[in-house]
């Protein structure tokens, strides 16, 4: 297995789903910066704070000139639930079962939780700068105060 990228690094294009049938890629933002953000489930807990922390911020991350995309393995069908229910104004993408951009990132990756090992997505964010590069990376996010965080970072960028 490669390296995953890191900062610094051109952020891997690869293609994923958008709610309404769509596609979006990394390359999609070039030219603006851009915040990507890997969750682990719709409708759990921790994800839907998360996902509204940055709905809650999305006019700042606008006036900034960020975009912002949440990311996670679930159905087209399922982000349009999650977005409807909780009134969300980022935009959502499916990942793909295999092969997509969290496991080119390694963020798709081993856990552990109540004893027993599976696959999931380790939430993760990556502020990309106008040039398409790696400009920060947080890892293993914690989701209390984190959009705040990353609103910050991308208006220093």
């Amino acid at each position: 297995m490669s390296t995953p990228p890191g900062e610094g690094d051109p952020m891997p294009d690869v293609a994923m789903e958008t709610p309404d049938g769509g596609t979006v890629r990394p390359s999609d933002f070039k030219g603006k910066k851009a915040v990507i953000f890997f969750y682990p489930k719709d409708n759990t807990p921790g994800c839907t704070t998360e996902a509204k922390d940055f709905t809650a911020l999305k006019p700042e991350f606008d006036k900034a000139g960020v975009a912002l995309l949440g990311v996670s393995k679930d159905s087209p069908k399922k982000h349009q639930n999650f977005i409807a229910k909780h009134d969300l104004t980022v935009d959502l993408a499916t990942d793909a079962e295999e092969g997509g951009l969290s496991d080119a990132l390694g963020v798709w990756a081993e856990k552990k939780m109540y004893g027993k090992t599976f696959m999931g997505m380790v939430r993760s964010t990556y502020l990309l700068g106008e040039d398409g590069r790696i400009a920060r990376i947080w890892p293993k996010v914690k989701v209390k105060g984190h959009a705040e965080d990353v609103l910050e970072a991308a208006r220093a960028l």
